[in-house]
């Protein structure tokens, strides 16, 4: 345990200093000067200009240049947003709580309406199954836009059910949980579909087992085998896979918050991009690999205490 701990661990290390190599480099691979960038094409005397590079230390060799923003990123100083002329921690964090709140709501959505289908599918062969196949294959083959715009357009605009796009701000949580009804369908309506037929495969595999036979010829109930025998067996697979899908929700959520305007770190992302805000864009990309690799991490370890058919490393890859 200890060995595969500090190997994931040294592996994850290694994954985020080559991640943040790309992200630095990337300003400076870009046509044009950084300083162009960081003006917006806004007109500024040679004072003015000789002082943001010397902010910024774009004079300096690339190497220290890069040392000096690693230093300051492993304290927590992602630097200043020439977009918004604030910190750039203090505004994604004051973005978090909805892409946090949009994730939460979405990864729930994907667990119960993924396992459910999978599971009816699996345990009513004939017309239920067929249809549980259909609509999951027209969930994972339509992408998250498009969705977007068929629930705004039924259940916000014919319906009134739910608010639109920038409803407002809401009063409460609870308020704030039902404006991102739509949106978290949106996103996890695509990994639902993927869910329920891995889902699906894994209890149609833990149904042909011998035990499984016996356990029914002996008479045991069939809620207790499906339950006992079926279920528990097959969930491995499907924790590995959701973990999987919970880091991309993570990715996934700047098409659905632009969609749907909300004010998390998928739409500050598409703002900063259009904008050319590198350092929002490096800050928010390095949480998102980083976040990406600490959930498959997380699964890698819960994956032989669901299955203990399963070692260490078997989880995620």
């Amino acid at each position: 345990m200890t060995r595969y701990l500090v190997g994931r661990l040294l592996g994850l290390a290694a994954v985020l200093f080559t991640t943040s190599l790309v992200v630095f480099g990337s300003v400076h691979l870009a046509p044009g000067d950084p300083v162009s960038f960081l003006l917006h094409g806004r007109p500024a005397t040679p004072s003015a200009v000789a002082a943001l590079r010397a902010e910024h230390h774009l004079d300096d060799p690339l190497v220290t240049q890069y040392a000096k923003w690693l230093g300051s990123v492993l304290t927590g100083d992602f630097g200043r947003s020439s977009q918004y002329h604030q910190d750039v921690a203090s505004l994604i964090g004051s973005r978090l709580t909805g892409t946090a709140l949009l994730v939460g709501c979405a990864a729930v959505l994907v667990a119960v309406l993924g396992v459910a289908a999978g599971v009816l599918a699996a345990l009513r062969p004939g017309l239920p199954d067929r249809l549980v196949l259909i609509g999951t294959g027209v969930a994972t083959a339509t992408p998250s836009f498009v969705t977007a715009i068929a629930l705004v357009s039924l259940f916000s605009v014919r319906l009134g059910w739910f608010p639109g796009p920038g409803g407002g701000a809401p009063a409460d949580l609870s308020e704030r949980l039902y404006q991102l009804t739509l949106p978290a369908l949106a996103l996890a309506l695509s990994f639902a579909g993927l869910l329920a037929r891995v889902t699906r495969s894994a209890m149609l595999d833990e149904l042909g087992r011998e035990h499984v036979e016996v356990a029914r010829a002996r008479g045991v109930a069939g809620r207790s085998v499906v339950r006992r025998h079926v279920l528990r067996n097959a969930l491995g697979p499907v924790v590995t896979v959701g973990g999987t899908m919970l880091a991309g929700l993570l990715i996934s959520t700047s098409i659905v918050e632009t969609a749907f305007d909300v004010p998390g770190l998928g739409s500050l992302l598409v703002q900063s991009v259009t904008a050319k805000d590198f350092a929002v864009v490096q800050a928010i990309t390095l949480l998102s690999v980083a976040a990406f690799v600490l959930v498959n991490l997380v699964v890698d370890l819960l994956a032989p205490l669901i299955d203990p058919r399963l070692s260490l490393g078997e989880g995620s890859s």
